[in-house]
Parts: C-alpha cells; sequence; structure tokens
C-alpha cells in the first residue's frame, strides 16, 4: 500500500477505536449476541449439509442454545447466590476462628505478638458492609421497580440479545461474504490467510478453552460437595472459570476449598478429599481434556491471557472483559505474521549475513 493509504488505515483505525469508547456503554447485548452467534454457526453450517434449510438451521440451533442457557441460569443463579450469601453470612465465624485458633500459632512462629493480628475492626467493617450492600441491593430493587425507564432499557437489552443473536446467525454468511469484497484484492490473499488464522484461534479458545472450564467446574463443584464441602458449587464454579490460566484453577480453588474444610473440620486429615478432587481434575484436564477439546490449537501465553484481561477491565469496563482475549488471539495472529514477514526480509538476512563473517574479517574490517 502507498504512504497515503497508510496514513488513511491509520485514522480510520483510530476513528473506530473512538468510537467503539464511545458506544460501549449500550454494546454489551450486541457483543453477547455476536458472541453467540459466533459459537452456533458452524453447528448450522453442519445442519446444512445435512440438506437442512438455512431458515430451519437457525431455528434449531437456537432455540437449543437458548434452552440450554436459560436452564443453566434457572438451575446456578439461585443455588450459587444461596451460597454466596451463606459465605458472607458466615465471615465473622470465620474471623473468630482465625483470630482463636490460626493467629496464636502464626504469631508464635513469626516473633509477634498475637495482639498485632486483632481482626475485630475486620469483622465489624464485614458486618457493616454487609448490611449496607443488603440495603443497597434492596433499594435498587426497589428504585428499578419504581422506575418505568431504567426498567424498560434492562428488558430492552434482555430482549435485544435473543433477537440480535437470531439474524446474526441467520445472515451470518453473507456478512462475512460481503466483509470479503471490500478487502482490496490485492491484499485479499493475506487478510484471508489472517482472518482463517484468527478464527481457529477463536474457535479452539471459546469453544474448547469454555468447555473445559465448565467441565471442570463440574469436576470440581460434584467432587467438593461429594468431600462435605458445605460451599462446594461456589468454589467449584469459580476454579473452573479461571482454569483459563494453567494452573490458576488448580492453586486457587485448592486453596479456596482448604481454607472452607478446615473451618468446618479443622482436621488435616479431612483435606485429603479436598486435594484428591483437584488432583483428579487436573488429571483429567491435561490428560483428556485439553487434548481432546482443546489441543495445542490456541497459542495465547499465559502471562498474555492475564495481561490482556487486566487491561481490557481497565480500558473498556466489563465489555473490554469480554473483549480481551479474542483481540488478544488476533493481535498474536497478527505477531505471528509480522514475525514471519520480519524473518523473511532484505534486512533480517543482511543482519544474519553480518553476523556470519568470519570474526577475524571483521577485526581486519574495524581495522
Amino acid at each position: 500500500m502507498s504512504e497515503q493509504q497508510n496514513y488513511r488505515l491509520i485514522a480510520a483505525s483510530v476513528l473506530l477505536a473512538l468510537l467503539f469508547y464511545l458506544l460501549s456503554p449500550i454494546l454489551l447485548p450486541f457483543l453477547v449476541a455476536a458472541l453467540l452467534a459466533y459459537l452456533g454457526d458452524p453447528l448450522v453450517d453442519r445442519l446444512e449439509l445435512r440438506r437442512i434449510s438455512r431458515q430451519w438451521a437457525v431455528v434449531i440451533v437456537f432455540v437449543v442454545l437458548f434452552l440450554i442457557l436459560t436452564l443453566l441460569a434457572l438451575l446456578l443463579i439461585p443455588l450459587l447466590a444461596q451460597q454466596i450469601s451463606a459465605l458472607i453470612t458466615k465471615l465473622p465465624l470465620y474471623l473468630d476462628y482465625l483470630q482463636l485458633h490460626f493467629i496464636p500459632s502464626f504469631s508464635a512462629a513469626l516473633g509477634l505478638e498475637p495482639q498485632q493480628f486483632d481482626l475485630s475492626a475486620l469483622k465489624k467493617v464485614a458486618v457493616e458492609e454487609w448490611q449496607k450492600t443488603g440495603g443497597l441491593f434492596a433499594n435498587l430493587l426497589l428504585y428499578l421497580s419504581h422506575s418505568g425507564v431504567l426498567l424498560l432499557a434492562w428488558l430492552a437489552n434482555l430482549v435485544l440479545i435473543p433477537v440480535v443473536t437470531f439474524y446474526l446467525l441467520r445472515d451470518w454468511d453473507i456478512l462475512m461474504g460481503r466483509l470479503d469484497e471490500m478487502l482490496p484484492r490485492s491484499q485479499a490473499p493475506t487478510v484471508r490467510k489472517l482472518a482463517l488464522e484468527s478464527d481457529r484461534v477463536l474457535g479452539a479458545f471459546l469453544r474448547g478453552q469454555l468447555s473445559v472450564m465448565a467441565a471442570l467446574a463440574l469436576i470440581y463443584s460434584l467432587g467438593l460437595w461429594l468431600a462435605g464441602v458445605e460451599l462446594a458449587l461456589l468454589i467449584g464454579t469459580f476454579a473452573g472459570l479461571v482454569s483459563f490460566v494453567p494452573y490458576l484453577g488448580f492453586i486457587l480453588g485448592l486453596l479456596l476449598a482448604s481454607v472452607a474444610m478446615l473451618f468446618q473440620q479443622p482436621e488435616l486429615a479431612a483435606l485429603l478429599p479436598v486435594l484428591l478432587v483437584f488432583v483428579v481434575g487436573q488429571v483429567v484436564e491435561g490428560a483428556l481434556l485439553t487434548p481432546w477439546l482443546v489441543g495445542d490449537r490456541i497459542g495465547l501465553h499465559p502471562v498474555m491471557v492475564i495481561f490482556s484481561v487486566l487491561a481490557g477491565g481497565q480500558l473498556f469496563g466489563f465489555v473490554g472483559i469480554l473483549l480481551a482475549l479474542p483481540v488478544a488471539a488476533v493481535i498474536a495472529v497478527l505477531m505471528r505474521h509480522a514475525h514471519e514477514q520480519y524473518r523473511q526480509s532484505e534486512f533480517y538476512d543482511s543482519i544474519q549475513e553480518s553476523s556470519m563473517e568470519p570474526l577475524g574479517k571483521q577485526q581486519g574490517d574495524k581495522e
């Protein structure tokens, strides 16, 4: 491309980023719908291969997808809310247990006075904040029930997701074709190659890694429930959700479950079932789930995953968190392409040739 075309492309990219930043408060339902459509399009394509019309294939996938999401929401949300409420209610008891059993041993090991680790102030703050939060939730629900505008906006976003998802699923191939037609013909092969590579990475992460996370959440929750942990669903779900970073779900889940079990049964022997649950989960993930559902197709380093999520949340809030990993996957593909182009460039060849010159010749040139 010419220098003028490069400037135009940079200007268009800056304007697009600015527009996205300005519209980010209303983009959430569209992003969720686009994600669901992206996940559902391969299923629609498979049904089309079985000689089912695109319209009926979209209807089938759409109904099955939202039935699954609705059932999960109806089953999980009340249970998780119940366990979160139980955790916050028992938090003062947990702090009392730490103060009586853990703090004396910990302070003695450090050679400090137990009074320096007094948790009574923290207990008071926790109780007060929970009361404020409970009042805040009640006032918020009351305000929403009396505010017709906010209630309508919330319902509109809720209804907008399935509507947009249906139309995106129906017209996905058409939209991709229109985007392909807009590509400059000279750059079309390269852009198609990068788009296919990005789609491969995104598909591997969104379809494969999300399946691994859901499976691990089920394994951890069921295992901890069998082990007798009261907050099994909450801890297991959390450990499964953060397992997109290798070993993070295992470490945090094991730590939280061990602490919860010690509060229930202050014996080290009670930790053995908890440890067994997470060891089994880790073995199943490494030997079955990840090779089968994901393989080695993602190509995102764990540090890049963590940084992307934090950066997206810092810049664009919750919308940025949703977009962080897809954008990081595309950037990784572009960086690999740039690296290949650099390795094939004349500049790289000149560096290689100069570094391969004999040492005596280089010293002679210097003299």
